[in-house]
């Protein structure tokens, strides 16, 4: 068994001198690296001896593989959002465990994905209000088309929110004045109410805004549900069109429901809490958009968990970048792939539970890894612990 480990040795070798540069290389060469290299070896070594453990070594080395999609392009959302995979996966394992289940009991909460949703929210939504440059280019077009306001109304905003100076007042009341409102605006307000919606109500502004938005979220999910019956369900349709057909519209409908509810509850809620408390600062448009994430309860259950966890990835990652602006985390000089790092440690987990705990994947993400990975083994060798 020993005797295929020099096989490992090229991955490692590379990870190695990838971090390390060959320039650095003879300076690092010393006693402390060469016990370094000994105890690493005999780690992997213990690790390979352990049949459990060898799925998560295969995958920590087969995560590098994201430098071939470029080996100067940053892939921080993927990264993160694959660690969420992996995190779900630990979290079902840890729920099985008779050692942790006591620990992971918590997250067999039936709304823990509405609460991660709403976790989500508070950052994005903030973010998206308040610096938006810490929000990936895609993400960030999506939610200024469908949150539904003008970049100067958002300025406005964002001042306020901040304690600044009003900057363009001016420039708000143009853009209102071109959509057929006039209005003029109180440079010493507390509250950005008018701002937001101008000499609407903030009860009238959401009805009007929910049916905006609805009107913009269908053709983002049409696609969504049309070319899956198509695609998928197409011998179905023959046999049984208005059946399919039907659950697809109806799918459609509801994410489009879900879509406009999260976005014009964003700004129901923000206003509802500066009206409360006639103020507004950073901390209260966290609080204000936190209990937005609650609108996914409209969506399908098994949808949920999908959307939570796509969110929260973008979430932290904007989180990260925020607090690494205000110089709260400072950018390591020596760890400049950090996405490498995160997605070989994802990896490593998929593959340990795809090896161990096969029961932990859902049906659909199972049925693509075992055609990737070949056959799957029998029923009564599904995982080493059913096995005993």
């Amino acid at each position: 068994m020993f005797e295929l480990f020099p096989i490992f040795q090229l991955p490692i070798i590379f990870i190695f001198l990838l971090f390390v540069g060959v320039k650095r290389l003879p300076k690092v060469l010393n006693l402390h690296d060469y016990l370094m290299k000994h105890y690493i070896l005999w780690l992997f070594r213990h690790l390979m001896a352990t049949a459990n453990w060898r799925a998560l070594l295969a995958g920590a080395i087969a995560g590098p593989s994201i430098l071939l999609t470029g080996y100067k392009t940053q892939h921080t959302s993927l990264a993160i959002y694959i660690l969420m995979r992996a995190a779900v996966l630990a979290s079902r394992c840890g729920i099985k465990s008779k050692r942790f289940g006591r620990i992971c009991k918590p997250l067999t909460w039936a709304h823990g994905d509405i609460f991660l949703m709403c976790l989500s929210s508070s950052q994005i939504l903030s973010a998206y209000i308040l610096k938006q440059e810490s929000l990936p280019s895609s993400y960030k077009s999506f939610l200024n088309k469908h949150g539904g306001k003008d970049a100067v109304i958002l300025q406005g905003v964002r001042d306020i929110a901040c304690g600044l100076p009003f900057s363009n007042l001016d420039a708000i009341e143009k853009h209102y004045k071109s959509t057929g409102i006039d209005i003029t605006l109180d440079p010493k307000m507390k509250v950005p109410c008018s701002i937001v919606h101008g000499k609407q109500a903030c009860e009238a502004h959401f009805v009007s805004f929910l049916l905006q938005a609805y009107k913009r979220a269908l053709p983002v999910y049409l696609p969504v549900y049309l070319f899956p019956a198509l695609i998928v369900h197409r011998q179905g349709l023959l046999k049984r069109p208005f059946s399919i057909l039907a659950r697809g519209l109806l799918g459609t409908f509801r994410s489009s429901l879900f879509l406009s509810t999260y976005c014009a509850s964003a700004w129901m809620w923000t206003c509802l809490l500066f009206r409360l408390l006639k103020r507004c600062n950073v901390p209260m448009v966290a609080m204000g958009t936190f209990p937005t994430g609650m609108a996914l309860a409209i969506e399908k259950k098994s949808r949920r968990i999908e959307i939570a966890l796509y969110c929260m990835a973008r979430a932290i990652e904007s989180f990260f970048t925020c607090m690494a602006d205000v110089g709260y985390l400072p950018q390591s000089k020596k760890l400049k792939r950090a996405d490498v790092v995160v997605f070989s440690i994802s990896t490593a987990i998929i593959m340990h539970c795809y090896a161990v705990e096969r029961d932990v994947f859902r049906s659909k993400y199972l049925n693509v890894l075992d055609w990737v990975f070949g056959v799957p083994l029998p029923p009564y060798e599904t995982t080493p612990r059913k096995k005993r």
